[in-house]
């Protein structure tokens, strides 16, 4: 019997508008039953291929057959067998759980009779059986994903495929996310999930990944991951500040990739590469080499060539703010509710200044409401919040004068070009006309805008948006950010080269106040606030909340590990 459902033959896409091809040549099969991770660069190519298969875009050469039939000669039959979850999955948010599913079971000519039994499996597996009768828009973003996923879900598919399913989504979603089309393949589905999630790409049965339209590498993530052993070390006994060791490691031509692991620091050497002298590195006189497993995240900068280095031009030209206040942002007793829900209780903290805080949580639990009255977007129901010794409520134009904002899903102007932003946003920063145009010169040498200038916002590319987004954010010297998931949806390479910028930033005496889902880049933060059910947890170091959850059972306990059970022990 056959087992391939997949055929990839000589794939190509262009697009008018493009001097380069989206894809170009790709050839690969999938089996039944299979997980195939896709992973590459925001731009690689991976949504382009995902729509081909799903029979929304035309190739223009090759084709692709699935169970037979040949996606642009038989696309009604290609659509009866495939399930496809786009990025932003069309929920109506006006609309229930049930209601969305009656919706989409209209759309799929689901029968009357097959509903009931289809509806009440598709909501015990997804864990929505509770909330039926609650609207899509106050749903949590684990839960949306979870109800898009149900509704992909009608028709069981032989093929399901899925554009980055977890973005946004905190690691216990994701988990069970993963543990939920993990059971699919099992009835002989085979899933095709886009992620920029490397540690998700290492649990699948192969990878495709794919650079500038071009297929690098199909086959088992652990055979990829390989290339790299014996060249992935940790500095560790790090007496000196870890930041500038990572940055000097990240300038030595014999690194490729660098990472901050809590109090260590994670580095990829070049093929053949000699060992620098931990001498050079500036990391004080006990720090050691030890060499540590490799990852599939490893593997994936080394095939790309390496990271973007260590330099952060925006901190080069940032004057230093080591001076001044020692306590830069003060929460006193934050609490909000909204009627009869607590959405944060008693929040009480202080962040000093040059410190990267990470204020971390799962999907609802109070941690963009208390992001938002820090920063004097939102007003608390009790208590104060206070950033270089100005109280946010009392003087809030004050205060805002010395902070910049980045806000979740990107506080830029949709309609707006990318000059257009900088301009208005230079203003609202009230930036000194004198230099106002030298400074937005400045900022789009550093983020690499200027061929997109006149794009608008909602044109951009994740990445250039995201590169926007932070250029208006810092463009006026701000003493402190606050960085609202940033990096989410990015890949792994703009992430390195946004983290460049904040290192670089708080190595001159900026405060950072940041929220993310990714835990690899949560090891960055000098402490970390845990915060579920409108609770502030805990706050330590990402070195001591693993080390809280050391067992027999875990006895190598990630930052994800420890996340999962700090939250899962107040639920």
């Amino acid at each position: 019997m056959n087992d391939v459902l997949v055929k990839i033959r000589n794939l190509s896409k262009y697009f008018e508008e493009e001097s380069t091809p989206a894809l170009s040549n790709i050839n690969a099969q999938i089996s039944f039953g299979k997980i195939i991770g896709l992973v590459g660069s925001d731009g690689a190519g991976k949504t382009t291929l995902l729509r081909i298969m799903a029979g929304l875009l035309l190739p223009s050469e090759g084709n692709i057959e699935i169970a037979g039939f040949d996606t642009v000669k038989e696309a009604p039959e290609i659509h009866e067998i495939i399930g496809y979850m786009p990025q932003r999955f069309g929920l109506y948010e006006d609309l229930t759980v049930i209601q969305n599913l009656h919706l989409y079971a209209d759309l799929q000519n689901l029968s009357d009779k097959d509903r009931e039994k289809t509806f009440d499996k598709l909501l015990f597996f997804t864990g929505l059986h509770p909330f039926t009768t609650r609207l899509a828009y106050n749903l949590s973003g684990g839960m949306k994903q979870k109800l898009g996923l149900a509704c992909t879900l009608l028709r069981k598919p032989k093929l399901l495929l899925l554009d980055e399913p977890s973005v946004g989504v905190d690691p216990i979603s994701r988990r069970e996310l993963w543990k939920m089309v993990s059971e699919l393949r099992h009835g002989s589905t085979s899933i095709v999930w886009s992620t920029a999630y490397l540690d998700e790409a290492e649990k699948c049965d192969e990878v495709f990944l794919i650079n500038e339209g071009k297929l690098l590498y199909s086959g088992p993530p652990d055979e990829l991951t390989k290339r790299v052993l014996g060249r992935t070390f940790q500095i560790q006994n790090i007496s000196t500040r870890r930041r500038n060791v990572l940055h000097n490691a990240l300038m030595n031509e014999n690194i490729i990739d660098g990472v901050i692991q809590g109090s260590a620091v994670r580095v990829v050497l070049k093929e053949n590469a000699t060992m620098p002298a931990i001498a050079t590195l500036d990391a004080g006189e006990k720090a050691i080499w030890k060499e540590v497993p490799p990852r599939f995240e490893d593997a994936f900068m080394d095939i790309l060539g390496g990271g973007p280095g260590g330099s952060s031009e925006i901190a080069d030209i940032t004057k230093s703010l080591h001076e001044g206040k020692e306590t830069l942002v003060e929460a006193i007793n934050l609490t909000k509710t909204f009627g009869n829900f607590v959405a944060a209780q008693d929040i009480t903290f202080k962040i000093k200044r040059g410190e990267i805080f990470g204020l971390l949580g799962p999907n609802g639990a109070g941690k963009s409401t208390t992001f938002k009255m820090l920063c004097g977007l939102l007003t608390p129901t009790k208590g104060q919040s206070f950033v270089a010794g100005l109280a946010m409520q009392a003087a809030p134009s004050k205060a805002r004068g010395r902070i910049g904002y980045m806000a979740q899903k990107f506080s830029l102007y949709s309609n707006m070009t990318c000059l257009q932003n900088l301009e208005f946003f230079s203003g609202i920063y009230s930036v000194p006309e004198l230099i106002r145009k030298k400074t937005i010169d400045e900022m789009v040498k550093i983020f690499s805008l200027s061929s997109y200038l006149n794009t608008k916002a909602s044109e951009l590319p994740l990445g250039f948006k995201q590169r926007l987004a932070l250029a208006c954010t810092v463009m006026h010297n701000p003493e402190v950010l606050f960085l609202d998931e940033p990096t989410s949806g990015v890949d792994p390479i703009t992430r390195r080269e946004f983290w460049n910028h904040i290192n670089g930033l708080v190595e001159k005496g900026v405060t950072v106040i940041i929220t993310t889902h990714f835990m690899d880049e949560a090891e960055s933060c000098d402490r970390i606030g845990l915060i579920n059910h409108g609770e502030l947890i805990t706050i330590d170091s990402p070195d001591n909340l693993k080390e809280a959850v050391r067992s027999e059972k875990i006895p190598s306990p990630t930052l994800e590990d420890a996340f999962i059970a700090f939250s899962l022990e107040r639920n």
